[in-house]
């Protein structure tokens, strides 16, 4: 069943991933009526701690991300063995898929949603390499989505339709990030129409209009960007026409709903999540 999830970055991403932030995410989702909830096991926590932990606030756990930056700064050997690690976990809580990004190339984060500093070499490694992971997390029982994210390897159109079409899909499938797409100037109903088949998981995300033309955001970073509250939106109070994006979405779709505002754009982080999920109940 397709469930309205939620992912509390905007509770860790300054604060960091302890207890007590989390709790208060918790108590939170609880509050405004979520049901499911990213599933991330923090560290020295097991999967039955986690599963059991998360249901004392009415949660169960939800589609995660597998986040490698892909580049020259990895060691394939490693990230095959964390890999294995984080699939253990997220079949352990019953899941049987997972998102696949990368995430935070110095650029990129420096430059986002242009594709700066492209080099072919390191497009090539990150597919290969990426396709290694992936058969890794199919092998443990997961089955990969890749993850649009600004800041990332696979970050322009170009990019993740070279990722997708030269691996398959018998090796990874579809995640999208409508927010991620639009801001690296794709437009996200489409390029979902587009991979359709293969659409495991999504993460709904609106964006403002303010800093999506590349000259708008002209010597700002990525949090930067982030930080001015003008980027990320709730969802329908955005640019995105989540119609088409809905009109999209094949009829046999099995996945969830995930939530995210990175960086909400009222005050309390509480009332950004009450507000997302009053719409989605609404309208997903």
């Amino acid at each position: 069943m397709t469930r309205i999830a939620a992912n509390p970055i905007p509770y860790w991403s300054t604060a960091g991933k302890t207890r007590e932030v989390f709790e208060e995410a918790f108590r939170d989702f609880q509050a405004i009526g979520f049901t499911a909830v990213k599933a991330d096991v923090p560290d020295g926590m097991t999967a039955a701690e986690y599963a059991a932990w998360i249901a004392g606030y009415g949660l169960a756990p939800s589609l995660s991300l597998f986040s490698s930056p892909f580049d020259e700064t990895v060691d394939l050997g490693q990230e095959v063995e964390r890999a294995k690690r984080f699939a253990a976990d997220q079949t352990a809580l019953g899941l049987d898929r997972t998102m696949i990004s990368s995430m935070a190339v110095p650029a990129r984060m420096a430059r986002p949603a242009v594709g700066a500093g492209y080099d072919e070499g390191r497009l090539t490694r990150a597919i290969d390499d990426c396709g290694t992971v992936c058969r890794v997390l199919a092998a443990e029982g997961l089955r990969p989505l890749h993850h649009s994210h600004v800041g990332g390897v696979f970050e322009t159109e170009a990019e993740i339709v070279r990722l997708l079409d030269e691996l398959g899909p018998d090796i990874i499938g579809f995640g999208p990030d409508t927010g991620h797409l639009r801001w690296a100037g794709i437009e996200p109903a489409a390029f979902i129409r587009r991979y359709a088949d293969r659409l495991g998981g999504i993460h709904i995300k609106d964006c403002y209009a303010d800093y999506l033309a590349p000259e708008s955001r002209a010597g700002l970073s990525y949090h930067e960007v982030q930080r001015t509250k003008r980027l990320w939106a709730e969802p329908g109070r955005g640019v995105i026409d989540f119609g088409a994006v809905l009109a999209a979405i094949p009829d046999g779709y099995d996945g969830d709903f995930m939530i995210e505002v990175d960086e909400p754009s009222v005050d309390s982080k509480r009332e950004s999540h009450r507000i997302s999920y009053e719409w989605a109940r609404a309208t997903l």
